[in-house]
């Protein structure tokens, strides 16, 4: 009885069917039910079953083999070349910018080497540690240290991150400026004077006023940031209020840069700027010095630091840069590469606060 199977009838009607037997007969509808094609049709559909079952199981086995041997195949990915940068909280740091832009139609040469000659020199003469100068040149390695746009912001920020009382800061670019018109009503000329960085093509320059925010006005008391631009229309570039007018036979006087009301001055500590040129004059460098391309300003400015004295002042310093510069044209002048020596751009300094240039020392 246990072997028997029960079969359903299309009318609806159960019954039970016989081992062995192959058809059986309904007694309602009389209709016959083949049981030999249901049989096969259930055996089938366990074979189908266990198959699909079989598949599975293999399936998970080779499943992580198969994973390895296209983990295999892919290349290793790029080691990671994004450096942390430098603790800002060391009382002597710098930001290096040196930018050749090469490739370029406006290429210009020794901008990088000029970023180098500056890191060594405020290594060697000045005591600055290695560890505390963040390099920014195309010949870095790292995305961080290229000059764009975005990571000069950052290092700008960074120079001045927390800055306390005796901080000494340095902020030198050497590379392309610009000037733009003035949109804010901040400046004397209606020009703003920029830094072209990288991918200003794309991205845009940084304007004066963005640098004085940056840079500037986070300086606290006792805090003293120094800058040396080496560019085009970058006498005022720090938007700094007071400019220092010097003749030839070294009388100055100060000047006030700014106009309209808002303030460009520092949060009690001191900011100082060695441009390469006056806003609307072109610096320029020359192989006179070294024999090779570099900026003017920026070895005039090393070379005026070592040779003026062991603590010169601020006045010193810049006759020194500005005859030595004058001297150096006037040798280029001679060999017919100037018709004019005279309207020579000179070096100009601008400052956060008026102060006696030839009482006041120049310490890094």
């Amino acid at each position: 009885m246990s072997s028997r199977r029960e079969i359903r009838c299309r009318c609806g009607r159960w019954m039970w069917a016989q081992p062995g037997v192959s058809s059986i007969q309904c007694s309602t509808c009389h209709s016959v039910t083949q049981l030999s094609s249901l049989v096969d049709i259930a055996r089938g559909a366990n074979r189908v079953l266990q198959g699909l079952q079989q598949l599975r199981r293999q399936h998970k086995q080779q499943q992580p083999q198969h994973q390895q041997q296209i983990m295999a195949q892919q290349p290793p990915p790029p080691p990671r070349l994004l450096e942390p940068l430098p603790s800002p909280f060391g009382k002597k740091r710098a930001v290096l910018c040196g930018l050749d832009y090469k490739g370029k139609s406006y290429s210009l040469k020794g901008c990088i080497s000029d970023a180098k000659s500056m890191r060594s020199f405020l290594v060697q003469q000045m005591g600055f540690p290695i560890d505390s100068i963040l390099m920014l040149t195309e010949d870095e390695a790292s995305p961080q240290r290229i000059p764009t746009k975005k990571n000069i912001r950052k290092a700008m920020r960074w120079l001045v991150e927390g800055n306390r009382a005796r901080d000494s800061l340095v902020f030198h670019y050497s590379g392309h400026g610009s000037q733009q018109k003035d949109y804010d009503g901040d400046e004397v000329d209606g020009q703003d004077e920029a830094l072209c960085p990288l991918d200003h093509e794309t991205e845009g320059k940084i304007i004066d006023d963005e640098i004085n925010k940056i840079l500037v006005r986070p300086l606290v008391h006792g805090a003293k940031l120094h800058a040396v631009i080496d560019a085009c229309n970058s006498g005022t570039v720090l938007d700094l209020p007071s400019v220092c007018r010097m003749e030839r036979n070294g009388y100055y006087e100060w000047e006030r840069q700014t106009s309209g009301r808002t303030y460009k001055g520092t949060n009690g500590g001191t900011a100082i700027c060695f441009s390469a040129c006056d806003d609307h004059e072109a610096s320029g460098y020359t192989p006179v010095f070294t024999g090779k391309n570099a900026g003017a300003m920026t070895y005039s400015f090393i070379k005026a630091v070592k040779t003026a004295g062991t603590v010169p002042t601020y006045g010193h310093l810049l006759n020194h840069m500005c005859s030595a510069i004058r001297e150096a044209q006037s040798r280029l002048a001679s060999d017919g590469h100037y018709t004019n020596p005279d309207e020579t751009p000179v070096p100009l300094l601008t400052s956060s606060e008026v102060f006696d240039i030839y009482a006041t020392k120049f310490v890094l």
